[in-house]
């Protein structure tokens, strides 16, 4: 587990911020992995929509790594982007950071990294192309 200090990334606001519950807790009493799963593909998918500009699914959890615990009331910052893209399909980045009071000291900590592929379906949900990026003027 790192103790060295983490911060925020810098010039980037979230895709997505939760702060979980108890009832997402397991046993020993830290947050279920399967929420921060959720959350991740929740995160992922708003970039990979973007993209598509339109209906997109997720088909693969290429990588996820769990670094930390998250504890109830921690402040859970996700931050996605897209860093691939195919035909059909798009690979998103997401890493995520918890923010609590430590001994009264405010910490972020990394929590979790994670890769995903979207593939962007028409409205009987077969693959269709993902639209060149826009051009900036």
């Amino acid at each position: 587990m790192d103790s060295e200090d983490t911060r925020l990334p810098e010039g980037k606001q979230p895709t997505l911020r939760m702060v979980p519950m108890p009832a997402d807790t397991n046993a020993q009493g830290n947050i279920f992995g399967g929420w921060i799963m959720a959350q991740v593909d929740m995160a992922a998918s708003i970039p990979a929509f973007k993209r598509a500009r339109g209906r997109i699914v997720t088909v693969a959890v290429n990588s996820f790594e769990f670094k930390q615990p998250v504890f109830v009331g921690d402040v859970v910052s996700f931050y996605a982007d897209v860093v691939a893209v195919g035909r059909t399909s798009m690979t998103v980045l997401v890493e995520c950071f918890s923010e609590r009071l430590v001994e009264g000291e405010h910490k972020v900590v990394a929590v979790t990294k994670a890769e995903l592929t979207y593939v962007a379906v028409d409205d009987n949900h077969r693959p269709r192309p993902v639209p060149p990026e826009p051009e900036l003027s």
